[in-house]
Order: C-alpha cells, then structure tokens, then sequence
C-alpha cells in the first residue's frame, strides 16, 4: 500500500508541474493498477503456501504471455534477430530462477505463481495499449497507483479485521502460557502500520521512477522486447547479492546470468 500510495503521489505532482493531458486511454492505468494488484497479491500467496523457487520461476515467465499476446492482439512479430535474443534472455531466466530445488513432486503454489505471471503479463499488454491510445504517461501511472492503493488498503484492512477477531477468540479462550510467553519475548516486534507504510512509500520512489520510464519503452519498441528485458531485474538482485552480499553463485545461476547479458548484446547487435 505504501508503495502504492508514493507513486499516485508523486505521479501527481510531477504532473501538475508538467501538465500532461488527461485522456480516455489514460484509465488503462485502473486495469495496469487491477492486474498489477492481482499479481502482486498472488506471488506473496504462492510464497507463503508454496516452493519460493517455483514461484519465482513462474514469475520470470511473463515476457511469453506477452509475446503471444502481443502477436494475437495487435500482430507485432520478432524478427530473426530480437526472436534469437528473447529466447536466450529467456533461457537464462529460466536457469536463474530455476536454480534451486524444484521437482514435479514439490508443485504446491505453482496455481498463484502462475496466476502471478498472467497477472504481471497483463499488466504489460495494458502499458502497451496505453501507448497506442496515445495516453500521457503520468495520468495513467496516476489512475495506476491509486487503484493499486486502495486495493491493498483494502486487502490490509480486511486482514486486520480478522487478525483482531482471531487474538480476540484467543484471548476469551485462555491465557498465555509460560512457554508461549517466552517464545513471543524472543521473537522481533513487528512492525507498526505507521512504519510499514512509510517504508513502503520508500521502495515506491524507486517503483515510479521505474514506470515513469517503462511506458515510454512501451510506446517505442516491441513489446515483447521490452517486457523480457524489464523481467531482468533478477539479474540486478543477483549482482546486488554477489558482490555486496559476498553470496556465491551456483553453476545454474552463473550459466544464466551468461545467458541474459548475452540476449541483451544480441538485441543491441541487431538493433
């Protein structure tokens, strides 16, 4: 929600400095901020009940849905080239992601992941088709960003008024019991709402300069393209783990580190 809340915020002061027009393709950004909630709300689901590297694979693979998409929609095609590119980019995706200890055994969340990567595909194709309704960047990051607020303030209010019913039932039941007593002292404080919220607001400072950037990407290349090269983020958190975290690599996450960095040459070369 704070994430969420930052960006309608700060969409809408920068446009009331730059006055970009408000347009009818700009409420694309209530279905951007609907399947972006969907998506969203689905990875944390699939993480919590699920195999984290399933569902983290399943999020590399929203760059397919909007290829096929894309090409069924509005017919745009890959050449040799940025077709080449995308499946190597892909492959290394794929190797990242599936690096840990997924088995046809061990499917459980893989349901919410792939929701997750349907949602996070659409949210794509709506960006795209903001571009082509020629609809100004910040309105529609603005109808984006308070739809996705009052979604998870929504969600977060319904969650609170059930923990409160449930420490309620708990609390008419019976007292806390020494161990249990012991086990809580031990454990962190959680967080208050007040310092989630601002924390949250935080991250989306570098959640809008993000999109402030990706529609207009949208609106000159391929969508297909673009979308693959956004889902290289893992590759940023990988390098951020390597050489800050001092973590090492495995084989599979070397290999597809390669794979990324030699699609995103490719795609140079040929443009």
């Amino acid at each position: 929600m704070g994430v969420y809340l930052c960006g309608a915020v700060v969409a809408l002061a920068v446009n009331a400095f730059t006055g970009q027009a408000w347009s009818a393709g700009a409420w694309i950004g209530v279905n951007m901020g609907l399947f972006s909630f969907i998506s969203n709300a689905s990875m944390y689901r699939g993480f919590a009940v699920g195999r984290a590297s399933l569902v983290a694979m399943f999020t590399g693979l929203p760059p397919v849905i909007v290829v096929l998409l894309a090409y069924l929609l509005w017919n745009e095609k890959l050449n040799m080239w940025q077709s080449l590119s995308f499946l190597v980019i892909i492959s290394g995706l794929l190797l990242i992601r599936y690096s840990s200890d997924i088995s046809w055994r061990n499917l459980k969340g893989a349901g919410w992941g792939a929701l997750a990567m349907l949602g996070f595909g659409i949210t794509d194709l709506s960006s795209k088709q903001a571009a082509r309704l020629g609809a100004e960047t910040l309105p529609t990051l603005t109808l984006m960003y308070v739809t996705g607020t009052l979604l998870f303030g929504a969600a977060w209010y319904i969650s609170q008024r059930r923990q409160q019913a449930v420490r309620s039932l708990v609390a008419a039941a019976s007292e806390t019991d020494a161990s249990g007593s012991a086990g809580a002292a031990g454990a962190p404080a959680p967080w208050k709402a007040g310092r989630t919220l601002l924390w949250g607001m935080a991250v989306g400072l570098t959640n809008i300069s993000g999109m402030m950037l990706v529609m207009p990407a949208f609106k000159l290349g391929v969508t297909g393209l673009v979308s693959v090269v956004i889902a290289m983020n893992v590759v940023l958190v990988l390098l951020y783990a390597r050489f800050v975290l001092k973590e090492r690599f495995s084989r599979m996450e070397a290999c597809g580190l390669a794979c990324a960095f030699i699609g995103i040459l490719i795609l140079r070369l040929a443009g």
